[in-house]
């Protein structure tokens, strides 16, 4: 509903008027795979702007891994590793103050991992992160929202290992249990 994909079935949804949205999905669909990765980034030009600031590209595409002959690579033949790299570069670009991002950990390395947990650190913004990677979450989150199993959402003040000895103490079975399913006949 944020980025405008699905509608509201009940009630009303608004999006801040100082809001500047990026975001990062897990198909990498603002990736034409028949560009160079500095096509895509620079779009032809030598300069871009990073938000309010003017850079040069092929730097700017440098501080992404994407050095000498790989800034040349195709996008279509690009790892998922890759594609996540050149997605967040496209994304953080933009100069967004709030940013979406989608299992952001998958197929990455851990120098790029370790270059976007320090990134979202610095963030002067707002990111709101969707991840099956509790270590990750570990280490960046300040607040969770999370989604606890028969419709009850939780909201966190703090970080995953946090959440996790709170949701112990709050549950007392916290073993895994088969769901049951109803009849539908």
């Amino acid at each position: 509903m944020i980025m405008g994909q699905e509608k509201a079935t009940n009630g009303t949804f608004k999006i801040g008027e100082t809001v500047t949205l990026g975001y990062v999905d897990q198909a990498h669909s603002a990736i034409d795979p028949a560009k160079t990765v500095y096509e895509v980034i620079s779009g032809g030009q030598n300069d871009v702007m990073v938000g309010t600031r003017l850079v040069n590209a092929r730097a700017y595409v440098a501080r992404f891994n994407f050095t000498g002959a790989d800034q040349e690579k195709k996008c279509g033949v690009l790892s998922g590793g890759e594609r996540n790299r050149l997605h967040l570069a496209l994304t953080l670009k933009s100069g967004a103050n709030v940013l979406l991002l989608d299992e952001p950990t998958n197929d990455i390395d851990v120098n790029t991992l370790r270059a976007i947990e320090e990134g979202l650190e610095n963030f002067a913004g707002c990111a709101v992160i969707i991840s099956h990677d509790r270590w990750f979450l570990d280490r960046i989150t300040t607040h969770m929202l999370a989604f606890e199993g028969n419709s009850k959402v939780v909201w966190f003040e703090g970080n995953y290992s946090d959440y996790e000895e709170n949701y112990k103490k709050r549950v007392a079975d916290t073993t895994p249990a088969r769901i049951k399913y109803k009849k539908l006949v």
